[in-house]
């Protein structure tokens, strides 16, 4: 199914961001959006603006690091549009730190959700997309999955691993569409997480270049609209202005 009305599309991390204006842009243009996160008020807001300018929105409450709850996000996107055909892996968190501050919990919080997250929406969704004959996964990297920045040693390596699962699924089905999406500085809560001060301050300064949401939702656009023999396995999208 080429083209992007009447597709139904799970976006996590869906209550701000890129995931907020993914939903918005995508049910603007007919896709029937399912999102998911842990803020439901948010969601629940989200949905009705949505509803309100004549789109089809659903939302449930899903914390990616647990494999059961992703799994009853797309068995409700299922229940509640007959199937899924897009599932958008956003969800991420970016509490930057120098090693040497050890910040252990916050290390593997990253490793959660930014790989197991994307693991999971991938095991609750694959085998779905496979009985159905086709599917597309838009997985979140970063410019951060490209170059490491100090700081950001264990957040890149999680942008990395996105990467290359993205490529090692994309190989291993022909029948599934798999996109990376590798945004630069955007405007976003994502900062919002680094508790280091040093490296929310050399953050702070980095992000005053960025590029609004909506931009990295038209790229995600862009790949979900080819025809299902096109497969755009990566886009890069960073502000003119910027370095990195």
């Amino acid at each position: 199914m080429s083209g992007i009305e009447a597709k139904v599309v799970v976006v996590t991390g869906a209550s701000s961001g890129i995931g907020e204006a993914t939903a918005r842009l995508l049910a603007q243009r007919g896709a029937r959006v399912v999102l998911g996160a842990r803020r439901t008020e948010r969601l629940q807001k989200l949905a009705e603006e949505i509803q309100a300018q004549g789109g089809q929105a659903r939302y449930s409450a899903v914390d990616v690091t647990r494999l059961e709850d992703v799994q009853d996000l797309i068995a409700f996107a299922q229940e509640q549009f007959g199937r899924v055909d897009v599932i958008v892996n956003n969800a991420g968190v970016m509490p930057l730190s120098a090693l040497e501050a050890l910040k252990i919990d916050e290390w593997n919080r990253m490793i959660d959700v930014n790989i197991r997250g994307v693991l999971h929406g991938v095991a609750a969704g694959l085998p779905l997309m496979k009985a159905q004959g086709g599917g597309h996964f838009v997985n979140l990297s970063s410019i951060g999955g490209h170059a490491v920045y100090p700081t950001a040693a264990v957040y890149c390596a999680t942008k990395y691993a996105v990467l290359a699962i993205s490529e090692g699924l994309r190989q291993e089905s022909q029948d599934i569409r798999v996109t990376v999406i590798s945004p630069g500085v955007t405007t976003s809560e994502l900062a919002d997480s680094i508790t280091d001060p040093a490296a929310r301050q050399g953050m702070d300064e980095f992000r005053k270049t960025a590029i609004p949401a909506e931009a990295i939702a038209r790229a995600i656009a862009f790949a979900i609209e080819q025809p299902d023999e096109v497969d755009v396995s990566e886009i890069i999208v960073r502000p003119t202005a910027s370095a990195y």
